[in-house]
């Protein structure tokens, strides 16, 4: 926050500016930014607050908005982008008690879906630059930050073929869905060490879940809470067209027969062949060992 003194005869004021950084990824989601950028100066402008904006480039992102934050020292941090976006700024911020606001702008954007923001860009970026917090949990998955929903298996394999095609929204992920089935490695063994147990399974996915829903809306952990401690382990074990319908609702009850929950802190799964992970929408390489954990500090959010 910068403090600006102005003196007179017998008047001593002080000014009080927010400072904002707008972090945007440009090539997120399927649309241009450049509304969203005018949008949010133009909100910062009737303030009288101070913005400084960066776009992401793909090429050393963490350490150049560690720098910016080092320089101005933000009040608080907007992010224009998807998950991955949010997830980039939220590992900086582990070690930063800087608020953020999130602007959704990715494909599927299922944290702001689990935050329920907006869908009109004026009132998203009002929550943004809003004064209501909640705080969440973030974990860490292999040494990365996730703050939705990290899993092994059929997801990952999707989401990595979407990321190879040209397609970009929700239509990208419609087209890729039959040819991820028909190619699929799965099912997948898994083995799970988890609260002193060690559990052997089989199964199409397993879900690090930190909220309720992907951002497609499919309810895959409905007891799930982001702001309680803990995170859920996930198996799903067939491929069940009713049950997968059923996800759609809020309140499903997931079938054990069909899937399998674990709450938690810390858990560490294995395979013997590697499977694909993607963390927050993001693919990673093929793995044969996945460790997660709660972090010890919390990110505050703004939300409506």
């Amino acid at each position: 926050m910068l403090l600006m003194i102005k003196f007179s005869k017998n008047i001593f004021q002080v000014d009080t500016k927010q400072h904002i950084l707008l972090v945007v990824n440009p090539k997120s989601g399927s649309n241009d930014k450049s509304d969203l950028i005018d949008m949010v100066r133009q909100k910062i402008q009737e303030k009288d607050w101070i913005l400084d904006t960066f776009e992401t480039s793909g090429e050393n992102d963490a350490w150049k908005i560690e720098d910016q934050i080092k320089a101005i020292t933000p009040d608080r941090i907007l992010v224009a982008g998807g998950d991955g976006t949010i997830n980039l700024v939220a590992h900086i911020l582990k070690d930063y008690d800087i608020p953020i606001g999130i602007i959704p702008a990715g494909s599927a954007n299922g944290l702001a879906h689990n935050l329920e923001l907006p869908d009109e860009l004026e009132a998203q970026v009002d929550v943004a630059l809003g004064s209501n917090f909640i705080k969440i949990d973030h974990l860490k998955v292999n040494g990365h930050t996730c703050l939705h929903i990290s899993d092994l298996g059929l997801n990952a394999e999707l989401i990595e073929n979407f990321e190879n095609s040209n397609i970009r929204g929700k239509f990208g992920y419609l087209l890729q869905s039959i040819p991820t089935l028909i190619k699929s490695d799965s099912p997948f063994e898994f083995t799970i060490e988890i609260s002193g147990k060690t559990i052997q399974q089989t199964g199409i996915l397993l879900a690090i879940a930190n909220a309720k829903r992907y951002g497609t809306g499919a309810t895959i952990n409905p007891q799930g809470r982001i702001d309680d401690g803990k995170f859920e382990v996930l198996i799903f074990k067939t491929f069940d067209t009713l049950e997968i319908l059923k996800t759609l609702y809020d309140e499903a009850n997931l079938n054990p027969e069909f899937a399998e929950c674990y709450s938690t802190e810390n858990v560490v799964i294995s395979s013997h062949t590697p499977i694909p992970l993607q963390i927050d929408g993001e693919p990673m390489d093929k793995v044969l060992k996945v460790e997660a954990s709660i972090y010890d500090h919390q990110l505050r959010v703004a939300i409506p």
